[in-house]
């Protein structure tokens, strides 16, 4: 890749980190980043060996295990006396430079993030200690406009931002069909328009755009205003799974506290379990805390196709993360990363273990 295009994504990156939290981009949905302790459970019981632990995660569903871990309390449960403090990031560079910078713990993030996040720190920075969700990916276009996937030839389709994860997916699939699209500048064969997803239903609305590649609740948003759903991302990977939100922690917080990370990891993996029993219940749990962050939950005709959509999974799956970052190399994103090291799932196996679940594995990524 020529050096000035890599310097270019790196640079993208690193600017929009540093941006107010004003939009949404990345995989974000709902209001600015801010700060909260919501917790539904007092701090109490036996303190583990830090006093507080500081998450951070989106206000969107498919970061639902940290909206219902957080809206009802099963994370702080876990945590006994440690407290637990939460942070809502827009962006996944944010959150990122937030974990760099020490202002929060752990997190969750998607797959591009976290795979930038650790090349450019030279794998020092982060790893990848646990899954939360798979699929919530969809091609959603104007009907009128694009009766089939041939006609996205020509026509202005969405993704929230250069180089997350929606944009590297499509700009693969673009490729594979045989179409050219200059990465940065998303012009081509396909428009690739880089548009926040809080105006995306607007910017579809106005017919500025004939489509996007979005992750949920925005695509559902779409359909909602008379969009179609034209391809669903998971009918693109082997058994319709592929990482959509993983949990991160700072290498240097899992060196220092690994009782509080296994404690942040059971109550991911319990508030899973919970999530998938009581979908329903975990459902309005999620669109409450969606409410409380955002100001108004999402209506039923959005909320209900868009639930459906995502797996929530303890797995990282991790062979589809290795896929993704090949993806952005051949889109011409991202120089080849060196991802060794960028998972440690001996914490998450020992919970799931304990729990009587089977443990996952890191596709030969992890920790030596």
């Amino acid at each position: 890749m020529p050096a000035n295009r890599s310097t270019a994504f790196r640079r993208t990156f690193a600017v929009m980190a540093a941006l107010p939290l004003l939009t949404l981009a990345a995989c974000g949905y709902g209001s600015e980043s801010k700060d909260n302790d919501t917790s539904k459970v007092a701090a109490e019981g036996k303190k583990l060996s830090a006093d507080t632990v500081r998450i951070g995660y989106f206000p969107n569903l498919t970061h639902a295990t940290a909206l219902v871990g957080d809206q009802e309390g099963l994370l702080q449960k876990e945590l006994g006396g440690t407290k637990a403090t939460y942070s809502q990031f827009n962006a996944g560079p944010a959150e990122i430079e937030a974990l760099n910078s020490g202002s929060i713990d752990i997190g969750w993030i998607g797959p591009s993030p976290a795979i930038n996040g650790y090349s450019t720190t030279d794998g020092k920075g982060l790893r990848i200690i646990g899954g939360s969700a798979s699929g919530g990916v969809k091609l959603v276009v104007n009907p009128d406009k694009v009766k089939s996937l041939k006609d996205v030839k020509g026509k202005k389709i969405a993704t929230p931002q250069l180089g997350n994860t929606q944009d590297v997916a499509f700009l693969n699939w673009i490729a594979e069909q045989g179409w050219k699209v200059d990465a940065q500048s998303g012009k081509g064969d396909v428009s690739v328009v880089r548009t926040d997803n809080k105006i995306t239903p607007d910017a579809y609305k106005s017919g500025s755009i004939d489509g996007a590649w979005v992750p949920e609740p925005t695509a559902s948003k779409l359909v909602a205003e008379g969009g179609k759903v034209l391809l669903d991302e998971a009918d693109l990977w082997p058994d319709k799974k592929f990482v959509i939100t993983n949990i991160i922690v700072s290498q240097k917080f899992l060196k220092e506290h690994p009782d509080v990370v296994q404690a942040v990891l059971r109550g991911s993996v319990k508030t899973n379990t919970w999530i998938n029993a009581n979908p329903d219940k975990a459902k309005a749990a999620a669109n409450a805390k969606l409410k409380e962050l955002s100001g108004k939950p999402l209506p039923a005709d959005v909320l209900d196709p868009a639930w459906k959509s995502i797996q929530f999974t303890d797995d990282p799956l991790a062979s589809t993360l290795n896929t993704e970052a090949e993806h952005a190399v051949k889109a011409g994103l991202l120089k080849k990363p060196k991802l060794d090291g960028i998972y440690d799932l001996v914490p998450l196996n020992k919970v799931l273990t304990a729990e009587g679940k089977s443990t996952v594995d890191d596709a030969g990524l992890g920790v030596k």
